[in-house]
């Protein structure tokens, strides 16, 4: 967006839109913009290519430029903004940090118990050592049906036994014990334990044992400890080959046996090992498998350094230009996201591609500047991801409540899930404006400077959300000081639909009267008053007209006969016959419009040529960054008057723009007796028109009861702080829901024994302990348990934690996660 005929805009009363709708040029901003630097030359070469090597540990924050733009680098030094925009930002769950963010390894299984395998380990060398020794009767008697009985005396081999007998016994032994261990390693859960210490080296491990295996099988084998070759070169038939035969064809025969011999040895532990997938690496047929490491990996896309969408498109000198400003410091992160969003809006039209190859070779780091001139915000407090639109706000606790591969990760908040709207509940000091609303805030005013959105904070006095400078308009109802007044009526030119809005403001939060009857008795006075005078009437007059006074009913009425709107005199008639009736909500309009009718407030919501009001329409238009202090101490019942009226008003503007590419959002510091009936309907809409709410609370009893399902329906992200009340726990616990678990009970049962010597046994052990002889029953389920009980939610969670549950526009959600904010 180029800031020519924008830049320097004063007030809020410049040239009008082409629709013709007042109060939507752009105000001017709250300081004065900063010197930009000087442009740049486009064809300084970019340093050498960035090294393909990844960090030894990864950056936990975004770097800023470490020089201000426009002053030279040292010699040799890396560009902070090319590593910054080449960082790894892979796609992760919702909430997640995602600059330079590595996924946790898996999870390691207990530690499993060596007693067992210990166990079967002594066992199977005790039957080894009893094979042996042949000190097992009957073991041999399969053998000597198969050998003969006439080589076999008691049990045992006769010494003129032949060597194929001997043979085939020893290796009927040898076979025995194998079987054994086999057996003993799957009752002990050897490869379990193997699995385990081997850790994520599995493979090489698996590798190492198995080779290490076959070499000892197979130097048994051909030593003859085993005699496998013993018994099956016998059985080659060489009677052909006898009697002056062939030795060449002998020994052939004999090396083809021997071959034969040792792939079979080596074969099953080949299969076991996975040699072939184990040695693809290093034949160069594969590549390794991931070890997991917690390291950033190096980046695998192009070089976002270097431009490479502006030279696809072939606007060759833009990315050359762009280029040496990014490796000379001369652009910095909120430049670089505002000129990506800029191309992103030109790439599609090539007279725009024209305009911003030109844009960027004569205006440098300045084109496309904000309306106020700004590049950066004035001072940032948390830690921001322009390019992702992320804001940190703190890291998963390593808490068992949390997935595991959650725990420790950190926490941002994003584009993506304010516009599903925010609902932060916690008590005062409990950290909710410090830690997670002025963070927001700022990463909304940072998009904003990259003209991607618009910010609308609304808060008590002070810089509790930023300072003046981070913001363009700066609205102090009440101060005298002020440069802008409120609009009463959303800068609107329709009677009904200011009526709907500021009935809502009006009488949103009272049971009676009705905010449509509301809405029709005020539009029976604004229609009227704006067709005679051209404006709405200022709070003065309309509460003169809200309370039935003779004199302003008679002079209105005497304009409109004069200048002929008799349909607008219907109106006014309408109007009349209902006043003084049982249900005319205009004696409580006219009490609630006389807390705006102050001393404090003379002037301040006037509507006449001299009035300088701010409207919120601006925010449908522009990528403004607003803030209205509300007079929350001297003055808190008009404060949250306001703040209804602000909200209705948002939800209006925000439902009825047309172009919806601009995210807007609303950010309520204290949503006290704000939320109605028809603002959680608009808030609920709020996802579908790329706009969103954050509404902070300090519990839900400042909403109506009947409200509290619904408003925690319409909002897609939910926070909780420590202190909250187990009335407001429980309803955080239904809107969470339930998740299966497993639960492991076990029941102590007594036990009776029939035999005397048990008896005395038993009664022996309770003598000595105390305790009568049980048995332990075991019953493991799945059960549906409450993610987080309202117990929970009051009296466990830790100061400085909140527990944080996201959905995105998109669909996706995060459970509710116990978050470390600051972290």
């Amino acid at each position: 967006m180029d800031n020519e005929g924008t830049h320097g805009t004063r007030g809020t009363r410049g040239a009008q839109p082409p629709d013709g709708r007042p109060g939507s040029s752009v105000p001017h901003p709250a300081g004065p913009p900063p010197a930009s630097p000087p442009v740049f030359p486009p064809t300084v070469p970019p340093p050498s290519a960035p090294p393909t090597t990844p960090p030894a540990v990864p950056p936990a924050v975004p770097k800023r430029p470490a020089t201000a733009p426009g002053q030279p680098r040292p010699a040799g030094a890396r560009s902070d903004t090319a590593e910054w925009l080449n960082a790894h930002r892979p796609r992760t769950e919702p909430g997640v940090w995602r600059y330079a963010h590595v996924p946790r390894p898996a999870e390691r299984p207990p530690r499993p118990s060596l007693v067992g395998p210990l166990a079967t380990m002594v066992l199977w060398l005790l039957l080894w050592l009893l094979l042996t020794e042949r000190a097992v009767p009957y073991v041999s008697k399969p053998i000597e049906i198969i050998t003969g009985p006439e080589w076999w005396s008691f049990g045992g081999l006769k010494e003129d036994a032949p060597a194929l007998v001997v043979n085939s016994t020893t290796l009927y032994y040898q076979v025995l014990v194998l079987g054994l261990g086999f057996w003993a390693a799957r009752i002990g859960g050897w490869a379990h334990v193997f699995r385990y210490f081997a850790g994520p080296r599995l493979g090489r491990a698996r590798l190492l044992l198995s080779v290490s295996g076959a070499v000892v099988t197979v130097w048994l084998v051909w030593t003859r400890r085993v005699p496998l070759a013993d018994i099956i070169l016998p059985a080659v038939p060489t009677s052909w080959m006898q009697g002056g035969g062939n030795q060449y064809a002998a020994l052939l025969v004999s090396l083809i046996a021997y071959a034969l011999i040792g792939t079979a040895i080596v074969w099953p532990f080949a299969r076991i090992g996975q040699w072939p997938a184990a040695l693809a690496p290093l034949l160069g047929r594969g590549e390794p498998g991931p070890e997991r490491p917690r390291t950033a990996p190096a980046p695998s896309g192009p070089d976002l350094a270097h431009w490479p969408e502006l030279r696809a498109a072939g606007s060759t000198d833009a990315a050359e230009a762009l280029t040496a400003a990014v490796h000379a410091d001369r652009l910095n992160d909120i430049d670089c996201v505002r000129l990506r969003h800029a191309w992103g809006a030109a790439r599609n039209r090539p007279d725009r591609r024209d305009s911003f190859t030109d844009t960027v070779l004569r205006k440098g780091a300045d084109a496309f500047l904000h309306p106020s001139g700004r590049r950066d915000l004035p001072r940032r407090t948390a830690v921001h991801d322009p390019l992702t639109g992320q804001v940190r706000i703190g890291a998963c606790a390593d808490d068992p409540r949390n997935p595991y591969a959650r725990r420790g990760s950190g926490m941002a908040l994003e584009p993506a899930s304010l516009a599903t709207s925010l609902l932060v509940v916690g008590p005062p000091g409990s950290g909710k404006t410090e830690r997670v609303v002025r963070p927001v805030v700022e990463s909304l005013a940072l998009r904003a400077l990259t003209g991607q959105a618009a910010v609308l904070a609304v808060g008590a006095g002070g810089d509790r959300l930023g300072p003046d400078g981070a913001y363009d308009v700066v609205v102090r109802i009440g101060d005298p000081a002020s440069l802008h007044d409120f609009d009463l009526y959303g800068g609107t030119t329709d009677p009904d639909e200011a009526a709907a809005a500021l009935a809502e403001g009006l009488a949103g939060d009272l049971p009676a009267p009705d905010t449509r009857r509301a809405a029709t008795a005020l539009g029976q006075l604004l229609g009227p008053y704006r067709a005679v005078h051209g404006t709405f009437p200022a709070v003065p007059e309309l509460r003169e007209l809200l309370e039935g006074s003779a004199t302003a009913l008679a002079g209105l009425r005497q304009a409109l006969e004069s200048t002929g709107h008799h349909a607008m005199l219907r109106e006014l008639d309408a109007r009349q016959r209902q006043a003084g009736g049982a249900g005319d909500p205009a004696a409580v309009l006219a009490d609630r419009i006389a807390v705006l009718d102050r001393p404090a407030f003379a002037g301040f919501f006037a509507t006449g040529p001299d009035a300088r009001p701010f409207s919120l329409r601006s925010l449908e238009q522009h990528p403004l960054r607003v803030r209205i202090d509300l007079p929350e101490r001297a003055h808190a019942e008009a404060s949250r008057l306001l703040a209804r009226l602000i909200l209705a008003q948002f939800n209006a503007i925000t439902a009825a723009r047309a172009d919806r590419s601009l995210f807007v959002c609303l950010v309520l510091d204290d949503a006290t007796h704000t939320v109605t009936a028809e603002t959680v309907r608009g808030v609920r809409r709020l996802r579908s028109v790329n706009a969103g709410a954050v509404l902070v609370l300090r519990t839900l009893d400042d909403v109506p009861e009947d409200l509290h399902t619904p408003l925690l329906g319409a909002v897609g992200c939910t926070m909780a702080f420590p202190g909250v009340t187990t009335w407001d726990g429980k309803r955080f616990a239904e809107t969470w829901g339930k998740e299966w678990v497993e639960v492991r009970e076990v029941a102590q049962h007594g036990v009776f024994a029939d035999q005397p010597l048990t008896r005395a046994l038993h009664a022996l052990r309770k003598m000595a302990t105390g305790k009568a002889v049980t048995t332990d029953a075991v019953t493991v389920r799945q059960v549906e348990r409450e993610r987080w009980s309202a117990s929970g939610l009051a009296y466990e969670l830790p100061v400085g934690h909140a527990v944080l549950s996201l959905t995105t526009v998109d669909g996706e959600h995060a459970p509710p996660l116990l978050v470390r904010l600051g972290g």
